[in-house]
């Protein structure tokens, strides 16, 4: 390929990013190899260079941009040498009229600037773009984390999490023994501190209400390998993923497919009978725009506000299941104080009976009732996390 041929190559997956972010359609990445897969002359080096083009220009516009060109037009106040391929080869971008718009610069959509925690000042803000590196946790059931760092090399042990590697960004680990083998699993630090504050240990009944494919309770289930650990989630496919996972990491889980709007009812077997009910809620995933820059692009003030009514409902769908004297933990991967701390003490509101405990790790900050871990004071993605004992 060209290099105007990438340019054109990046705005037509541009303009496919743009419109699965309006509809809630599949991610950039997947957008990124379906685009390729039906491309078979692009060869390896102009598929980096067309992904790095294209995600270079997503990571530059805070708000979602009317199309791809106008992406791509908005990298070249950046990089004016760009400017130059739009010169309308037969495979490359149409000329630039200086008419056209401009994607303008920012990293944080304008709407939502204002409903940030006050911790997340514009000085953070970079932070919240820059490309985050590989996070393993090491499934201290079967291996150490001292032995594990000899069999990465690069590695580093991470600050905060007492069961993690750093790895550089472009590290791949698919193929990698201690992967295939289950000693190793994918996990951000700050996720890696969510299964921390719920200080698992054995004869521990431990509830991880919202659990997706599964990561945290693996690192629940790893960390304390004597407890019953179920994972419950809504969405099927996401959930089928756990055995599999669970198989390879050489640990326990027992997993429940409830249905949205009854869950109450298929949950009513553990009432007061869990001494942790972690509930890791949906939420915007602001905390996580450095690994999935689009999500700005895909967070509208209204799904905010659905996020928000629906985490309020699952921790009063949590509370009746803990045990006296047990803890129910709350997180979001997210930054946006209503997502966080507003939603912690709202629930103390409700449920007078219930009082906070601090979480057992030195990193974030402290955030209403809970803890704030967040890019540019952690390194770590951007999380809420309380936990709460009922009396």
């Amino acid at each position: 390929m060209t290099p105007s041929a990438r340019i054109q190559a990046a705005i037509e997956i541009l303009d496919e990013v743009i419109a699965s972010a309006r509809d809630d359609g599949p991610p950039a990445d997947a957008i990124v190899q379906r685009y390729f897969k039906t491309r078979r002359y692009a060869g390896s080096k102009d598929r980096r260079a067309v992904r790095e083009l294209a995600f270079r220009a997503i990571r530059r516009s805070g708000e979602r941009p009317e199309s791809g060109r106008a992406a791509m037009l908005g990298l070249t106040d950046d990089d004016p040498m760009l400017l130059d391929l739009f010169d309308g080869s037969p495979h490359g971008p149409a000329f630039y009229d200086a008419a056209e718009d401009k994607a303008a610069a920012s990293a944080v959509p304008h709407w939502i600037r204002s409903l940030l925690s006050s911790h997340v000042t514009p000085g953070e803000w970079p932070a919240l773009l820059e490309r985050a590196p590989l996070d393993l946790r090491v499934n201290i059931a079967r291996a150490s984390r001292e032995n594990m760092v000899g069999q990465f090399p690069g590695s580093i042990p991470t600050r905060l999490s007492p069961w993690g590697l750093r790895l550089a960004p472009d590290s791949r680990i698919d193929d990698h023994a201690a992967f295939v083998d289950g000693l190793v699993e994918v996990q951000d630090e700050g996720s890696q501190l969510i299964a921390l504050a719920c200080q698992p240990a054995d004869s521990m009944r431990i509830l991880d209400l919202c659990a997706g494919a599964g990561g945290k309770s693996l690192a629940l289930a790893a960390a304390a390998p004597g407890a019953d650990v179920i994972a419950s989630d809504t969405n099927r496919a996401r959930l089928a993923q756990l055995p599999g996972r669970a198989g390879r990491a050489g640990v326990t889980i027992a997993t429940r497919l409830i249905d949205g709007g009854r869950e109450a009812a298929q949950l009513a077997d553990l009432e007061g009978r869990c001494d942790i009910v972690l509930v890791d809620a949906p939420c915007s995933g602001s905390g996580t725009w450095r690994r999935n820059p689009e999500g700005r692009w895909r967070l509208t003030r209204e799904r905010l506000d659905r996020l928000v009514n629906l985490q309020a409902r699952l921790l009063d769908l949590a509370a009746p299941l803990v045990t006296p004297g047990g803890a129910l933990v709350y997180a979001t991967c997210s930054i946006v104080g209503a997502e966080g701390a507003d939603q912690a003490r709202n629930f103390l509101g409700r449920h007078s009976s219930w009082k906070v405990q601090d979480v057992p790790f030195a990193g974030g900050r402290a955030d209403g009732p809970g803890r704030l871990l967040t890019p540019g004071h952690d390194s770590t993605d951007g999380f809420f996390v309380a936990r709460l004992v009922k009396s």
